[in-house]
């Protein structure tokens, strides 16, 4: 509990100033190795995860309970803070979404998002009130918990076809923000201008950015425009799928093992868990 309480404490700082980084791995491995790298949070993915499942995302394809253990096994993995994709919260009610919420807190993240995405393309939103409800909901399931998990709510405006996506999502973050959310986000903004002005209309409030392609914007770049936290949603899965899709595709199509040049080594992916296999067991040692 003490490590959870640490690691929560420690995520809650990052949001106090400056501007960080904090990819989203898709399983155990992947989270492995990027908490190497020397990130200093990580989130999940639920369409990373979905993928693996051979499942849609964004449909609540994926069962709650199989995404509370996919949550679990990725905070389990390493000693840094996770923010886990909740989604919608798994419930259309505020009283579903307070109770899944608790059970995701119990999982031990440091932070959890929720969407105001409803999975119905004839009604792609909750409406604003109903919104800010689910986050009130959200807020007083952590609250009640005494955890201080960090309450991140999501404007799903951009990704769901909005006429008028940027003016949308601030109206709704800032309703999320006076709900309780202690960081908002709206995937989606690309450009500076936008960013800038989402950024400044919330202000105080941390803003998350998401960068699923390379609009030419570098880390620096965002934190200069406001951005306290940049995630990269399932941006790094995508390109491990599309690794794996460009190399079949030239095996089936062309007879050629093409697709394999410059891929990275056994031997480097195969060492770097062998030493991070012996660093997890001399751990195990001392804790012991």
């Amino acid at each position: 509990m003490t490590d959870l309480a640490a690691r929560r404490a420690a995520f809650r700082r990052l949001h106090e100033s400056g501007c960080f980084v904090m990819p989203n791995p898709w399983d155990v491995g992947t989270s492995r190795y990027l908490a190497a790298m020397g990130f200093p949070a990580l989130a999940t993915t639920s369409s990373g995860f979905a993928f693996t499942r051979a499942l849609p995302d964004t449909d609540w394809a994926v069962p709650l309970d199989a995404m509370l253990a996919h949550i679990a096994e990725i905070v389990a993995a390493t000693d840094l803070p996770v923010n886990a994709d909740f989604e919608s919260g798994y419930a259309h009610d505020p009283e579903g979404v307070a109770r899944n919420v608790a059970a995701c807190v119990a999982t031990g993240v440091a932070g959890l998002s929720i969407e105001d995405a409803t999975g119905d393309p004839t009604r792609p939103l909750y409406e604003i009130a109903e919104g800010a409800e689910r986050i009130r909901a959200a807020r007083a399931a952590i609250d009640a918990s005494g955890t201080g998990v960090l309450l991140t709510g999501r404007a799903e405006c951009y990704l769901t076809g909005h006429s008028e996506p940027l003016p949308e999502a601030i109206r709704r973050l800032q309703a999320y923000a006076e709900a309780g959310a202690d960081v908002v986000y709206a995937p989606g903004p690309k450009r500076r201008e936008e960013i800038r002005i989402l950024v400044e209309a919330l202000a105080p409030v941390p803003v998350n950015i998401l960068m699923s392609t390379n609009p030419g914007l570098k880390v620096a770049d965002l934190g200069g425009l406001g951005v306290r936290r940049i995630s990269v949603g399932s941006s790094l899965a995508r390109a491990a799928w599309t690794g794996f899709i460009r190399a079949a595709k030239r095996i089936h199509d062309e007879g050629s093992f093409g697709g394999f040049d410059g891929s990275v080594s056994f031997s480097e992916i195969n060492g770097f868990f062998r030493q991070d296999l012996k660093k997890r067991d001399l751990k195990e040692r001392d804790r012991a």
